[in-house]
């Protein structure tokens, strides 16, 4: 499993503010025998190396003794459909990640992102290692089920996620009556195991999961914003949206004044599951990589008294930071490592209005993308005519 996270305070912010953001990404790796057999198909000749699973740098997830160990005990025997392009045995992954962006400065953002990172993966990170564990047939290992968690049904893996999201509300709710401060904070979260990513959020830090071989982006997310809802009611259309003057009011966020009963306070999480591919980066982002522009006001006023025209909205466009944009970003970039910095500098070249937070995985151990015919729906707004969309059979593999 490779993996990138990335962060900066924001060109606007530099010398007069602090970083608000929180990222935290858990990963469990790991190997048995002649390493995972959980997928039978042939290697990508392109597939990256043992070593480069181990991460872009931002932490070691991989024994580079033990890859080395485990290479050396390979014999011409070994079918290269279980092995990597490199003749390393596959190692089967899980993780946990987690996204905040907190408001409200030194006394309050600042520590309900960090609450939100840390107690999400604190109640995750088992329910990831356990799902892992529930299915051990990928290292052709025969353990009698009766000794083995039950397997975990989606609802039940997006059931975690919105529980590990409301216990970290209500440690800011905590925090929040003890301080006599208002601490809020924004977050996406998942758990990915099994081939599929569970996830929820709340407010408008995002997730995306692009795909190299159709080159497609799939938004995973749907902020809730003020904006965002207008947009859906079509009072406002997408260039307005980019640049809207209200486009830094959310409307739901964990945290608070501290009134509530910690014990007791809720919080409404959107959860979803999506299938994934050995060829999919998954992105998490803080809204500072999309809402990077400074003069977003000036840009809505020109578009709204030019009546809309073309050429001020392709201005626009050229101005803030697409979808598209970040899709060309990860397609064209040699690592994660590289695509993180790249985001870092897009946003601040665009104004790095705010505090910029990315966290980008993939998993080459995955089955391959289908190279035609139908793909599960992963776009949270699919705009796919469902009596067109090519039946998919899924299974385990």
């Amino acid at each position: 499993m490779r993996y990138s996270t990335n962060y900066d305070i924001g060109d606007r912010k530099r010398g007069q503010g602090i970083n608000e953001d929180s990222v935290s990404l858990t990963v469990f790796e790991e190997g048995h025998r002649d390493g995972y057999r959980g997928q039978d198909r042939a290697r990508s000749p392109n597939a990256p190396t043992a070593a480069d699973e181990a991460g872009d740098g931002t932490a070691e997830a991989f024994d580079a003794a033990t890859a080395a160990d485990t290479a050396d005990t390979e014999t011409e025997e070994t079918d290269p459909s279980d092995i990597d392009g490199d003749s390393r045995p596959m190692n089967r992954s899980a993780g946990v990640f987690v996204v905040a962006d907190g408001a409200g400065g030194h006394d309050a953002g600042d520590i309900a992102s960090y609450i939100t990172t840390t107690i999400v993966a604190e109640h995750l990170a088992p329910v990831a290692i356990r799902t892992a564990r529930s299915y051990p047939g990928g290292f052709d290992v025969d353990v009698a089920r009766d000794v083995l968690p039950d397997p975990p049904g989606e609802q039940e893996l997006e059931t975690a996620v919105a529980e590990a999201i409301t216990a970290a509300h209500r440690e800011i709710i905590r925090y929040a009556d003890e301080t006599g401060t208002q601490s809020y904070t924004t977050v996406v979260a998942g758990i990915y195991a099994d081939g599929k990513l569970h996830y929820g959020w709340v407010g408008d830090s995002r997730a995306y999961v692009v795909n190299g071989v159709r080159e497609t982006i799939s938004p995973l997310t749907r902020d809730h914003a003020v904006v965002q809802e207008w947009a859906d009611s079509d009072e406002i259309d997408p260039v307005e949206a980019h640049v809207h003057p209200n486009g830094n009011e959310i409307t739901r966020a964990l945290g608070g004044s501290g009134y509530e009963d910690p014990d007791e306070a809720t919080v409404e999480v959107d959860t979803r599951t999506v299938r994934l591919y050995a060829e999919d980066t998954v992105l998490a982002t803080s809204d500072g990589l999309i809402d990077a522009q400074t003069d977003a006001p000036e840009l809505y006023e020109e578009y709204v008294d030019s009546d809309h025209a073309d050429a001020v909205a392709e201005r626009i466009r050229e101005r803030v930071v697409t979808d598209d944009e970040i899709r060309d970003v990860i397609l064209d970039a040699p690592s994660l490592d590289a695509a993180s910095r790249e985001f870092v500098s897009l946003a601040n070249d665009r104004g790095g209005k705010d505090n910029i937070s990315v966290l980008m995985f993939a998993d080459s151990a995955l089955p391959e993308t289908p190279e035609s015919g139908g793909m599960p729906v992963r776009n949270i707004d699919p705009d796919i005519d469902v009596s067109e969309r090519d039946t998919v059979i899924m299974t385990d593999e």
